[in-house]
């Protein structure tokens, strides 16, 4: 009766264990991934200012990544025009550039002028066909100065 009660201890105790190490190992394996930007042409366009930015994005992780939209996301919800639809393989262990232009409130491109760094969220494909979203901060590229 002891040894019965006592399996059932240890059950109650590994088992929610060895699904949290599960949890924990799949997270560890999530992209990570960082970017950087320049800017390449800028236009104002009444209260909006469309910007054609060269992005580099790096996927340290083990995985190939299928972006297929990226939308510029600084404030508390995207501006209009500011996703883009895109086909995007980004190979395990490598970098790629894209160029891609958004519409944004002037006001947003004029903090990015004084050094604030815009955010990109990528719409990801996995393997399972489902999406993922992950979030990157963008850093200028030097050189790359914002007009």
């Amino acid at each position: 009766m002891k040894r019965r009660f006592l399996r059932t201890c240890c059950s109650l105790i590994v088992i929610p264990l060895v699904l949290i190490a599960t949890r924990l190992a799949r997270a560890s394996d999530a992209p990570h991934l960082s970017g950087s930007y320049q800017v390449i042409r800028q236009t104002d366009v009444g209260p909006q200012t469309r910007v054609r930015l060269r992005v580099r994005l790096t996927n340290p992780g083990q995985r190939d990544l299928h972006i297929q939209r990226i939308t510029l996301w600084d404030f508390s919800y995207p501006a209009k025009g500011a996703t883009q639809a895109c086909t995007i393989v980004l190979r395990s262990q490598t970098s790629t550039d894209a160029s891609l232009e958004f519409d944004v409130p002037r006001a947003e491109y004029e903090l990015w002028r004084r050094g604030a760094r815009p955010r990109v969220v990528l719409e990801i494909a996995t393997t399972e066909g489902r999406t993922t979203t992950e979030v990157v901060r963008l850093n200028l590229i030097s050189g790359g100065g914002v007009n």
